[in-house]
């Protein structure tokens, strides 16, 4: 099988799954909100629950930290792309946004 179509798959599954970590950190986020806004909804004390928000944050810090660990497979996935004489991209980008629009040039 040639290396660009493995690659092809490698690099779909990597979007696929940063992706979903990337929504899995969003659900937790609106679930620790939807948590606030239940206890201010009820007028709870701020102690109410708080277990239950130390848990929900922790979720989230797991995630991250998930969502970092993503973030480096991908740049040494992009390493080992290269590595092996695969050229072409398979899309998404290294480099933060701040990055990618120097020098470009706002219109409308």
């Amino acid at each position: 099988m040639e290396k660009v179509f493995v690659a092809k798959r490698v690099a779909n599954k990597l979007f696929a799954t940063e992706a979903a970590v990337d929504a899995a950190v969003a659900e937790v986020s609106e679930m620790m909100a939807e948590l606030m806004q239940a206890r201010k909804d009820l007028n709870l004390s701020a102690t109410f629950g708080h277990d239950v928000s130390v848990k929900v944050a922790e979720a989230m810090q797991a995630l991250v930290a998930a969502r970092t660990a993503m973030v480096d497979v991908h740049g040494q996935l992009d390493e080992t792309r290269l590595r092996l004489g695969v050229r072409t991209r398979m899309g998404g980008s290294l480099k933060p946004i701040e990055e990618t629009t120097r020098g470009l040039k706002e219109v409308g």
